[in-house]
């Protein structure tokens, strides 16, 4: 996308149970702890071209550098998960970017032939993008600016693995 890649900040997987499978990875991987955000909502959020009323619930770990995400979806309906996968099916969907210039990167990606599949916007403001890129990585690439409070997370996320003993490895944030 120019002279030097943006590094992979996080990696997500689809799943029907964020708590569930938070826990599976940590016995698997001692990735955690988790932090679980259930049932977040969106202030604006648009699908292929039309309005969404997309919820989902996520759980957000440390797994050495980088972040991963279980994500589950709340909401009835089309949504750029349920594009990749059917009830009961989990895997791969996304990794993510921070991106100084959004639209400049939604705009790279569009000239390469990958077209903006989610754009949602939080109650803050905050927007992120989901690049449809599945039919040449087999997932998708979400993109953000690394606004204060997104680095503030991720910042949070990784402090809390520095050191940590793998007690209490699924937590719930309120809010």
């Amino acid at each position: 996308m120019g002279d030097v890649a943006s590094p992979v900040r996080q990696i997500a997987y689809f799943c029907e149970d964020v708590r569930a499978a938070a826990m599976d990875h940590h016995r698997l991987f001692g990735s955690g702890p988790f932090f679980v955000l259930d049932r977040i909502t969106l202030a604006h959020a648009t699908y292929r071209g039309a309005d969404s009323d997309l919820v989902h619930s996520s759980a957000y770990g440390q797994w050495g550098p980088v972040m991963v995400e279980f994500v589950q979806q709340d909401s009835a309906g089309a949504s750029p998960f349920r594009e990749m996968f059917g009830e009961g099916e989990t895997g791969l969907h996304h990794i993510a970017l921070f991106e100084d210039d959004l639209e400049g990167a939604v705009a790279r990606f569009a000239d390469r032939g990958h077209t903006e599949a989610f754009r949602g916007t939080m109650e803050d403001g905050f927007q992120f993008v989901f690049v449809d890129t599945v039919a040449s990585l087999g997932h998708m690439v979400e993109l953000y600016r690394p606004v204060p409070a997104l680095v503030g997370f991720y910042d949070m996320v990784a402090d809390a693995a520095a050191g940590w003993n793998g007690s209490d490895p699924v937590r719930v944030l309120e809010g």
